[in-house]
């Protein structure tokens, strides 16, 4: 799979935000993630990379990604 340009990256930060805003309380793991929005492992770790670098989501001890409160 091909990397997305900047302008996709960041419709996927999107996506990925307004997923996490409808579903208070979604907790995924990076494999639920990837599974739920069809993306490959590395570029998955990047999204959420990106979303808890700028601290709207965390990781939880078992290695969930949650919404940072």
């Amino acid at each position: 799979m091909r990397w997305p340009t900047a302008v996709d990256f960041d419709k996927l930060l999107v996506r990925i935000r307004a997923e996490f805003l409808e579903m208070p309380g979604l907790r995924l793991t990076l494999s639920q993630a990837q599974r739920l929005w069809a993306l490959d492992q590395s570029l998955c770790r990047a999204l959420l990379t990106e979303l808890v670098a700028g601290r709207f989501l965390r990781v939880t001890n078992d290695g969930s990604y949650v919404r940072l409160a």
